[in-house]
């Protein structure tokens, strides 16, 4: 069967959720079909079994992963149960998360189908806080919306829960270096993008967040994952027609770190990281003004 869309779930000890994540998928009111691809991690609570009650009754839209004969990790299972998308779109929502708009596929589907030079479709949402009270995360009115592959590497502000991307990895497969991190959006909106394509926000609020649980929640050197992603993006030749972008990000990263140690008051420092910056681009004048600007305002 030929699904317009594949909604991937990854799923591991969530029987508290996993109800709720797929009964939102499966009110979603649309006019194609779709089918929900579940990777649940072998679980040691109730987990698989319920998906499998839900396989029982709505069979012809799931397509449940055989369980690994031991836990394989969050990153291991995202690249399996991501190349058992079949969908011309893929949307994601995990496990403990969960849609609030039952017309949220359609509205994705409808955008990309009407707008060929995006590749990536988000929305708004809202947070689900550890007190049981919401919080809007609204990209239009706090200027967090993307729209280039440039804007995406200087701050990722898509939640997966809410984004809907064009197939590419069906014929074009996710590199292997994925497999080094924790989690696979960031890596996998690059790839969507890295020939050409741009981003979209919806203004609607269409799921929930839930804040504070999962892997995500537990990462402590975010901004480090984050740069090893780009650099290892970088070095990738598919990128090679995104190099002056990643430059030039690059960059700018160093420049905020020269103001940020002359801050700190570490003019040594500064001073050298200015050397390095010197050495590796040909924008010297530019790195000299922000050097020069930042010590200034600290000592004068």
């Amino acid at each position: 069967m030929n699904y317009t869309v594949s909604i991937f779930i990854l799923t591991y000890n969530q029987e508290e959720f996993i109800s709720q994540t797929i009964e939102s998928i499966l009110n979603q009111k649309v006019n194609f079909s779709f089918q929900l691809v579940i990777g649940e991690d072998c679980s040691s609570d109730n987990t698989r079994a319920v998906c499998e009650e839900f396989v029982h009754s709505y069979g012809d839209k799931i397509k449940l992963l055989p369980s690994p004969q031991k836990n394989m990790g969050l990153i291991s299972n995202y690249m399996r149960t991501i190349k058992e998308c079949d969908g011309k779109y893929i949307a994601i929502c995990d496990g403990d998360d969960y849609w609030t708009d039952s017309l949220k596929l359609q509205k994705q589907v409808d955008f990309l189908e009407q707008n060929q030079e995006y590749n990536i479709v988000h929305t708004n949402l809202k947070l689900l806080l550890t007190d049981g009270s919401f919080e809007e995360v609204l990209h239009h009115k706090k200027n967090y919306s993307l729209s280039t592959f440039a804007d995406l590497i200087e701050n990722n502000t898509i939640y997966s829960v809410t984004a809907m991307f064009r197939n590419i990895q069906k014929y074009d497969a996710l590199p292997s270096w994925i497999l080094k991190y924790p989690y696979g959006d960031l890596p996998t909106y690059l790839w969507t993008l890295k020939n050409e394509g741009k981003i979209y926000c919806l203004e609607d609020i269409t799921a929930v967040y839930r804040l504070n649980i999962g892997v995500a929640s537990k990462l402590v050197n975010q901004k480090e994952i984050v740069k090893s992603i780009l650099k290892d993006a970088y070095e990738d030749i598919n990128f090679k027609n995104k190099r002056k972008i990643f430059q030039k990000h690059f960059y700018y990263q160093k420049c905020f770190e020269i103001v940020k140690l002359n801050r700190q008051k570490k003019y040594s420092k500064a001073f050298f990281k200015l050397i390095r910056v010197w050495i590796i681009t040909p924008t010297k004048l530019n790195s000299l003004r922000v050097y020069l600007s930042s010590l200034k305002k600290e000592l004068f």
